[in-house]
């Protein structure tokens, strides 16, 4: 009884163990081209910056940008000015 017990114990910790793992969505999933500048400003006011140590070749900003390389890739053509954070304000 007790190999029993032993041996669906650990056949009820594999199973939960093994489908307790949900896949983990990509992050090119997520990714999303906008249209222009006015509408990524929208959702991201400061922008999408390539990397956290880009700095602004234009003026003064108002906002921080978000960090994303995947989402700055995607919308890599909003970068008018080339300094690697699309749609700065």
């Amino acid at each position: 009884m007790k190999k029993l017990t032993k041996v669906l114990l650990s056949a009820t910790i594999a199973f939960s163990f093994t489908y307790s793992m949900a896949p983990v969505e990509s992050v090119d999933a997520k990714t999303k081209t906008y249209a222009n500048c006015k509408a990524l400003n929208k959702d991201y006011k400061g922008g999408i910056a390539r990397t956290s140590k880009v700095k602004n070749k234009g003026g003064k900003t108002n906002y921080k940008p978000y960090v994303s390389k995947a989402l700055y890739d995607a919308n890599k053509s909003r970068d008018r000015d080339k300094d690697l954070i699309a749609c700065e304000r």
